[in-house]
C-alpha cells in the first residue's frame, strides 16, 4: 500500500527504502534495553503504548537527558489524561488536578471512577493549550538547560518555548475534529466556530462544507503564527539529538497543517500525511538550514491554495510572508534532489513492471505444472 501511495512521490520511495536499511538508525539510535533497571524498562514499555511518535524521538535523546524526558512524559500525560476526562465533575477534578503531585509518591494510586465521556464545551483555548502544552514546551526547556546540553537562553525563553508547544497543540486539534467529535471531545475555540455555525457538530453535515472549511482555515492561520518562534527556537539549539527531538514534530505538524489547508476530508475522514513523507521529513530535520526548506516548501504549498474568497486569506497571506523574512532558502532539499523525479520514477516503474512480469510468469509456470499433471 506505501507502495502505491508513493508512485506520485518518487523521492519519498527512496528515502522510505533508505529508511528502512539503516537510515534510521542514523536519526533515531537503538537504545540499550538490557543496561535499564526495571522500573526505567517499565516506564519505556508505558511510553510506547502511549505515544509511537514521541517514544520515538524521546528514546533517541542522549545520556540521561532520556529517562528524565521519558519520565517527564508520562507524568504529564497522566495528568493531561485526567484532565480531558470529561466524566469527572469539576468539584472531584479540581482536589485530584491539585494533588496530582502526591500520587506520584504512592506506588499503588490508580484512578478507576471514569464513566461514559459526556459532551463538553471548550471554552477557553488559548489558557487550555497553555497548560497542556505550552508548559510542557516550558518543561523540557529548562531540562535541556539544566542538564547543559543547551544555553540558559533555551530555558529562561518561556515565550517561544510555549509557542513550540501551542503550535503542535493547536495542529493535533485542527486535524483530529473528527474525531473528537465522536468521541464526545470539543476542542475547537468556541469564539471562532460559534461566528460560522451555532453548534460545533453542524460542521459535519454536508450543507455546511463551506462555513466548516472557513473556520478551518481560519484555526490553521492562527496556529501559523507560532512559527516565527518555531524558528528562533530551533535556531538556538546545539546538541543533536536535543534537536532532532524539537525539530521533527514541528516538521510533522507543518506538514500536516498543509495537509488540512482548505481540506474538506477534515470533516469526512482522517487527515494523515504520507508514511513516505514522514520518513522524508524524519531525515531531512537533522539541521536548521534543512528546517527552513521544509517551512518553506509547505508555506508556499499553502499560500497557494488560498482561494481569495477565503473570510482569512489576507491574514493568511500576511503571516506566510513574514514567515518569509526570516531567511527561508528558496532550495530543494538534498534528499530530494539526490536523484531526478524522472530517474527514480523510471526506476519505480521498471520495478512494478518487473515485479507484474515475475508474477504472471510464476502462474504461468503452476498453470503449465498443474496442467502435466493432469
Amino acid at each position: 500500500m506505501e507502495f502505491v501511495k508513493c508512485l506520485g512521490h518518487p523521492e519519498e520511495f527512496y528515502n522510505l527504502v533508505r529508511f528502512r536499511i539503516g537510515g534510521k538508525r542514523k536519526v533515531m539510535p537503538k537504545m540499550d534495553q538490557d543496561s535499564l533497571s526495571s522500573s526505567l524498562k517499565t516506564c519505556y514499555k508505558y511510553l510506547n503504548q502511549t505515544s509511537r511518535s514521541f517514544a520515538a524521538v524521546i528514546q533517541a535523546l542522549d545520556g540521561e537527558m532520556r529517562n528524565a524526558v521519558c519520565i517527564f512524559y508520562l507524568v504529564l500525560r497522566a495528568l493531561d489524561t485526567l484532565e480531558d476526562d470529561m466524566t469527572i465533575s469539576v468539584e472531584k477534578k479540581v482536589p485530584l488536578l491539585h494533588n496530582f503531585h502526591t500520587f506520584l509518591y504512592q506506588p499503588d494510586w490508580r484512578f478507576t471512577e471514569s464513566k461514559e465521556k459526556d459532551r463538553q464545551v471548550l471554552e477557553d483555548f488559548p489558557t487550555y493549550c497553555h497548560y497542556v502544552a505550552g508548559l510542557v514546551g516550558i518543561g523540557l526547556s529548562r531540562l535541556f538547560s539544566a542538564s547543559e546540553f543547551e544555553d540558559p537562553l533555551v530555558g529562561e525563553d518561556t515565550e517561544r518555548a510555549n509557542s513550540m508547544g501551542l503550535f503542535l497543540q493547536k495542529t493535533n486539534i485542527i486535524r483530529d475534529y473528527l474525531e473528537d467529535q465522536q468521541e464526545g471531545r470539543e476542542f475547537w475555540p468556541q469564539e471562532v466556530w460559534s461566528r460560522y455555525v451555532k453548534k460545533l457538530g453542524d460542521f459535519a453535515k454536508p450543507e455546511n462544507i463551506d462555513l466548516a472549511v472557513q473556520c478551518l482555515n481560519e484555526l490553521i492561520t492562527n496556529a501559523l503564527h507560532h512559527i516565527p518562534d518555531v524558528i528562533t527556537y530551533l535556531s538556538r539549539l546545539r546538541n543533536q539529538s536535543v534537536f532532532n527531538f524539537c525539530a521533527i514534530p514541528q516538521v510533522m505538524a507543518i506538514a500536516t497543517l498543509a495537509a488540512c489547508y482548505n481540506n474538506q476530508q477534515v470533516f469526512k475522514g482522517v487527515v494523515k500525511i504520507r508514511k513516505g513523507q514522514a520518513v522524508t521529513l524524519m531525515m531531512d530535520a537533522t539541521n536548521m538550514p534543512a528546517v527552513k526548506a521544509i517551512i518553506y516548501q509547505y508555506m508556499e504549498e499553502i499560500y497557494h491554495r488560498i482561494p481569495d474568497s477565503d473570510p482569512s486569506s489576507s491574514k493568511t497571506r500576511q503571516i506566510i510572508s513574514t514567515i518569509r523574512t526570516q531567511n527561508l532558502p528558496n532550495c530543494q532539499l538534498i534528499s530530494r534532489s539526490h536523484y531526478s523525479p524522472i530517474y527514480l520514477s523510471f526506476v519505480m516503474l521498471l520495478a512494478a513492471l518487473s515485479w507484474q512480469y515475475l508474477t504472471t510468469l510464476s502462474q504461468v509456470t503452476e498453470d503449465y505444472v498443474q496442467t502435466g499433471e493432469h
